[in-house]
């Protein structure tokens, strides 16, 4: 039987099946992968970025269509589903406008006589293995770079989005990029593995848990690949002080119930200056229990199912061992099915196992603290370093408060405000890479260094 399903995690029900490609198809992808990147990379840099150009174009044009189908395979309420098709036609547009830039050859001012650039050249084929939780998104960050840049791709996507990973290589060759340019594969592990160690791969980028990054590092580096990592997030929200505690609150909640509260980079760990922290403690609760919960196509729903009953059972666990540890449960904590009720924990104490672990799904922690030097030291006293969140009315605290953060990104009074320009990534056990922005383009290509003679 096929890992590779659509299980409506609203009802149950299995809608689709897909199956796992054969052994012996591995070889034959990986070889049209590599025979295309010897005639893709020669493509003039505007005609990659005008078909990548009609890949965005594609995204909006089937917009309807593209959000349905993740709505039925992860859970997505409709209109989150649709925000993230524009966003993902968002990124992809971005790189086509950018192509030129991301390959243009660098000058070096050099000390001797003559010149020398680092001219950016493609590396090859490249595996990318994507999650559940963005199925457009996640995709659109490590394609777009690189398939302008001039590398190839082969996708396996997670085994619950097959629907959304045909999708994908659908548009990519209905916008004329090639055979072999972008090449989905219902892959296991083990031939994803095999991939990995075949030469003609030469990267391999990771969206995941810290135990899939993990597994997948120490293969590429047996193999001498280069690997991109982007893992799992624990962020931290700061409270210190503010000109209105509702639209604060209101902001904590909204990024906290983003994507029914399974993103990586969404604000976990709610870190409350003490004079701040029982109104924010009542409001916060009070508006997570308001959250409106149900059919994800429903247009009023704020909360979706979590991905799978397994989701959903892996967080129960996860608040009920917290509870048994000393923990407060303020509100929620209950499940039915994969539905996962809107929850809130206080008292937490380093010695719990959730004072360090990640909450994936509508959950949070609030913690009081006397002070910044407080609210700093809980805020970096964990593994991961990917996002946090910084709320205060003194701009020089905020400059500290950024500094001293151990994370790849510091928002400073704003919450979902990742852009295609924005570099993302994290420091840590978060990650090693950084996608979107003109960084993400860097990750797999050759800075080829030319040095010519006076």
């Amino acid at each position: 039987m096929s890992d590779y399903a659509v299980v409506n995690p609203a009802t149950g029900e299995t809608l689709a099946t897909y199956p796992t490609m054969a052994d012996d198809a591995v070889e034959p992808a990986i070889a049209r992968a590599d025979a295309a990147y010897r005639t893709w990379r020669d493509v003039p840099v505007a005609e990659r970025a005008a078909r990548v150009r009609r890949v965005a174009e594609l995204h909006r044009e089937r917009r309807d269509e593209l959000g349905a189908i993740i709505v039925r395979e992860m859970g997505k309420p409709l209109s989150a589903a649709l925000a993230e098709v524009d966003f993902a036609a968002d990124i992809t547009e971005y790189y086509a406008d950018n192509a030129e830039k991301v390959t243009a050859d660098q000058p070096i001012d050099i000390l001797g006589e003559g010149s020398a650039v680092i001219r950016r050249t493609p590396l090859g084929v490249l595996l990318g293995i994507m999650p559940w939780n963005f199925p457009y998104y996640q995709v659109a960050r490590f394609a777009a770079p690189n398939v302008v840049v001039g590398n190839t791709i082969l996708l396996k996507h997670a085994p619950q989005c097959p629907e959304s990973a045909a999708a994908i290589e659908k548009m990519y060759a209905d916008a004329g990029v090639g055979d072999g340019v972008y090449t989905n594969v219902y892959a296991s592990n083990d031939q994803a593995a095999t991939i990995i160690a075949d030469r003609r791969v030469q990267g391999v980028s990771v969206t995941g848990s810290e135990r899939a990054g993990s597994a997948v590092a120490a293969l590429a580096g047996q193999h001498l690949k280069k690997v991109a990592l982007e893992l799992g997030g624990s962020d931290p929200f700061i409270v210190l002080s503010t000109d209105d505690l509702d639209a604060t609150v209101a902001a904590a909640v909204e990024a906290r119930m983003d994507n029914n509260g399974q993103s990586c980079n969404a604000p976990k760990r709610f870190i409350v200056q003490e004079n701040l922290y029982q109104d924010f403690l009542e409001k916060f609760t009070t508006a997570m229990s308001e959250s409106k919960m149900g059919d994800p196509f429903a247009e009023d729903t704020v909360l979706g199912p979590l991905s799978s009953v397994a989701a959903a059972e892996r967080l129960q666990e996860q608040v009920d061992r917290a509870v048994a540890q000393g923990a407060r449960l303020v509100a929620g904590g209950t499940r039915e099915g994969a539905f996962y009720e809107p929850t809130v924990l206080t008292d937490v104490t380093p010695e719990m196992d959730v004072y360090r672990e990640e909450l994936f799904g509508p959950a949070g922690v609030v913690y009081k603290v006397a002070d910044e030097d407080e609210a700093i030291k809980i805020a970096n006293d964990t593994t991961f370093g990917l996002g946090s969140y910084v709320y205060t009315t003194d701009p020089e605290q905020a400059e500290r408060i950024a500094n001293k953060i151990d994370a790849g990104m510091v928002y400073v009074n704003i919450v979902l405000a990742d852009s295609p320009e924005l570099p993302f990534g994290g420091v840590k056990r978060s990650g090693t890479s950084r996608e979107m922005g003109l960084l993400a383009a860097d990750e797999f290509v050759n800075k080829k260094l030319i040095r010519v003679a006076g």
